[in-house]
This record gives structure tokens, sequence and C-alpha cells, in this order.
């Protein structure tokens, strides 16, 4: 988190203090306005998850009566519409549903910039508040938007602003946040935004499912080069043959199939990022070609003798540790030293704490518009679930867990309950890379020569053989149980000595 985000969280949250001293409730959020869905940039009284959540307007309809409003409304008790926040009032042993619920639009520069929305388990709580309170409360909330709005950097947000309108006109959707609010998160948000600005290479380091593609995005539409193109190629999926014209174009006549003269992805990033992702996966010869364009910025198209030029931002990310490659002569020492001019390491998710509740809360909310279903909730015995897994996949694993989990809670508990309460058997953590065969697999590894280092690698291999056994040589759905992209699993296999091709 930038110095300028964390003041602004310390800021909202101070203002929602003061508005639960103006109205007693059990709950108050402040949500502002994006691209047609209101994001909680304050929580007083919610659970962790709820800060995860991004709430499309279309979708929840008291939100959307709240933001058409020219006052300050309140819901009756026995309104027919879902609330937003049912099951999601901290500090309960059961999920409770709202019964007591008002708020108001909330304006800055005579534009719309969010809501304030006050809740309460007691259907009476709001019944002595009356218009002159929410003015209040209103009054206070647009003074403090408007100081926070002054402190801002104008140019920052503008170039986050139009980063973003280029990648809605050009029909991608937008980017998911690195969510959290660990000292862990907080720490990488910081390195970010100091390099960002540069044009340094940049190594990006992590296990499999940390969110790496995340950091490369965020590096990018901080960066000078926002209004240019982010193109991203994936190493570990190219052809052995193919991957010199992927990266560098090619020539027609270059070689048998080259019909047509084909740009490559640095020229397809001129003046913009380049994102190598599994960078570890490329092989000796593509990685000195790729080291000299590093060095001069040139490129030559396979099939020519044009030299071309290219002003590039290379970052690259991988989830090998390159160190040991290049001991094991896998992997250039230049191309490592010239790519990793500012390494940065993304924690796993057992690292962050209670992040895991705020990516929940937004995993949550895709699958309930998803599925079309109706406030999908984590108990507090799901909460405890999640914070107790060890996560080895990562956010990747808490993502595809609770896309489970949501369908597993539809089906059992159907769309006409005010809400669909997600317990640990529906997340069934215990069967998450579990059979009978890995119990016993660490036997044997505790005290043997090597180190750390060669139990780890000797575990593995013993798991990755054990899960192609237990499907029966399917790579394909090894590499699901894996939680890892196939091509990986195929590459880690081969590397191992598990398969021969």
């Amino acid at each position: 988190m930038t110095t300028s985000a964390a003041a602004d969280d310390r800021h909202f949250k101070s203002l929602l203090a003061a508005v639960r001293g103006l109205v007693a409730c059990d709950a108050a959020v402040l949500l502002r306005l994006h691209d047609d869905a209101l994001m909680p940039v304050a929580v007083d009284g919610l659970t962790d998850e709820a800060m995860g959540r991004r709430f499309p307007v279309a979708a929840h309809p008291r939100l959307a009566q709240l933001l058409g409003s020219s006052q300050s409304l309140r819901f009756a008790a026995d309104c027919g519409l879902p609330d937003p926040y049912d099951g999601l009032v901290a500090g309960q042993r059961e999920l409770l549903a709202v019964h007591d619920c008002m708020g108001a639009p909330l304006r800055h520069a005579g534009k719309r910039w969010g809501l304030v929305t006050l809740d309460a388990l007691n259907a009476h709580a709001f019944d002595a508040v009356g218009p002159p309170h929410m003015q209040a409360v209103v009054a206070l909330l647009e003074a403090g938007i408007e100081a926070s709005e002054a402190l801002h950097a104008a140019h920052a947000r503008a170039a986050h602003e139009q980063a973003l309108a280029r990648e809605r006109r050009a029909g991608v959707a937008a980017p998911r946040e690195l969510l959290g609010k660990s000292a862990a998160m907080q720490q990488l948000k910081r390195e970010i935004d100091t390099v960002a600005a540069s044009d340094l290479t940049v190594l990006i380091l992590g296990e499999t499912g940390v969110g790496k593609e995340l950091v490369a995005q965020r590096l990018h539409l901080r960066s000078a080069r926002a209004e240019q193109a982010l193109v991203q190629i994936n190493c570990a999926a190219l052809p052995e043959g193919l991957a010199d014209s992927e990266l560098f174009g090619h020539k027609k006549g270059a070689f048998t199939s080259a019909v047509q003269d084909r740009v490559g992805k640095f020229e397809l990033a001129d003046g913009g990022t380049l994102f190598l992702d599994e960078v570890g996966e490329l092989s000796l010869p593509v990685q000195a070609k790729l080291l000299r364009v590093l060095q001069s910025g040139e490129l030559q198209r396979p099939g020519s003798d044009k030299q071309l030029r290219v002003d590039v931002r290379v970052l690259a990310a991988t989830n090998r540790d390159l160190r040991g490659e290049v001991a094991a002569g896998r992997f250039r020492a230049d191309l490592y030293h010239r790519l990793s001019v500012y390494p940065l390491q993304v924690p796993p998710l057992r690292e962050r704490g209670r992040d895991v509740l705020t990516l929940a809360g937004g995993f949550l909310e895709e699958n309930q518009h998803r599925l079309g279903a109706r406030n999908l909730r984590l108990t507090p015995e799901a909460n405890a679930a999640l914070l107790a897994h060890g996560w080895p996949g990562n956010v990747r694993e808490l993502e595809h867990l609770l896309s489970r989990a949501a369908l597993r809670a539809l089906s059992e508990q159907g769309r006409a309950g005010r809400w669909i309460g997600i317990e640990p058997r529906h997340l069934a953590l215990q069967a998450v890379g579990t059979s009978a065969e890995p119990a016993g697999l660490a036997d044997g590894l505790i005290g043997a020569p090597g180190g750390l280092r060669a139990a780890t690698e000797a575990f593995q291999r013993r798991w990755v053989e054990a899960a192609i056994a237990r499907h029966e040589g399917s790579l394909a759905r090894a590499a699901e149980e894996a939680g890892m992209d196939r091509s990986n699993f195929h590459r880690l296999a081969r590397r191992m000595g598990l398969i021969s091709r």
C-alpha cells in the first residue's frame, strides 16, 4: 500500500468511526462508485471478507436505489429486496440477517461519488434517526471526501483511470486488484509503486498461484507506459521450435510453415511492456537470443537481415529458484542478472494472515453473480477453516476451492433463501490435494542427506509420481489436482524423468 493509500485508509476509517458516533448501528460502510460497481473503501462492523467484495450496482437493487436517490433512504424490515450485508455483520456466532438498513448517496464535485450505508440487526434501531441526522452524516462524509480528493496525486490517478478506460474500450475486463492489507502485501505494494515509474527490468518471484500476473499488471498500470500495450507471453507454453517466432517474429519463407511475415511479441510491445511469464522454462538457445535483445534493444526476425530497434520494458516471472537453475547450468547467469535488476518476491497466501478472508469475499462475489445466486456467505466456522488451512496452491487454490464450494452450497440450499451459507463441509479442505498415498510421502525425508532443498525436491518428485499413478497416467487430471497449468506440469514431470516426452 502506498503512503497515499494508507493515509486514505486511515482517513476513511476515522470518518466511519465519527458516523457511528452520530448514528448507533452495528455496521457502517463507505462505498465508492467505480465502473458501474461499488467498492468498499472503509468498513466498520462487517467481517474481513466484505472488503474483498465488489458490488455491481445492477446486481444489488438496494444499493441501486440508494445511488439513484437524491436523499437518504430507509428500507422497511420486511423489504423483499436482498440486503448485500446479510450474514456479513462481524462478531456473530452464526449468520444473521440485517433487519434495519438505511443509507445515502454521496457526491463530490457535482458528481456521484458513492454511498454510505448503515445497518443494524435490530429492526427498530433507526426509528429515531431522522433527516437531520442523515444530513449531518452526509455533510461529514462529503467534507472528508473533498479533503481526500484534494490530497491525491492527480497525475497518478489520471494515468490509472486512462489505462483502465483503454482496456474497457478494447473490450478487455478490468484486471483484478492485489487485495489484502497484511504486512507482507503492504510491503509488496510499496515495492511495486517504488519501481513502477522506472524502466528497470523486474523479476517477479513466487510460488505457483500467488498472483505474479497481477503484480505485472499493477507495475504496468503505474508506469509511464500505461497508455501503451502490456503484452504477455507464457514461456512454458512455447513449443521449442516456435519460441523464436513467438518472441521475435519471422519473415515469410524463414522455415517451411512460414507462409507470411509474422510480428513477434517484442515488436507488439514496442513502447510498452512485455511480460515474460514462466521465464525459467526457456531453453538455453532462446535465452541467448533474449539476452542479446535485452542488452542492445535490437532484434532480427528469423529469415531477415534487417535489424529492428524496440523500446520495451521487460517484466519476467518464475516460480523456479533461478539461482539454483544457474548453478545447475539450466539458466544463463548473465540473463539472470539482466532480468533481476529489481527482484520482487510475492508472498505465499499462508504468510498473509486474514487476507485470505478478503480474497474469499472477492471470489464469492464473483461466483454469486456468475451463478445467479443470492448472497453467498461464509459461516464463522468456514472462516476459521480458511484461516487454518496451509494453502499449498495459494490464491489460485482458494479461487478454485470457493468456486466448488459455491456450487455445492447452491445445489444443497437452492436459491429461495435470503442467503446461501457456505459451511466447512462445502469447502472440503481435507480433500484438497490428498489421497491414500500422500500421507506417507514424507516418510524417510526428515534427516535425509542434502538438507531442506534435497528433501523438498524428493517430496515433490514422489508427490508428482503418485499423482500421475492415481490418475492412471493422465497428465491433465494430475495437473488439475496439483493446481498447475498442464504445460508446466508436463515440463516438471519430464524434468524429473517421470515421462519420456
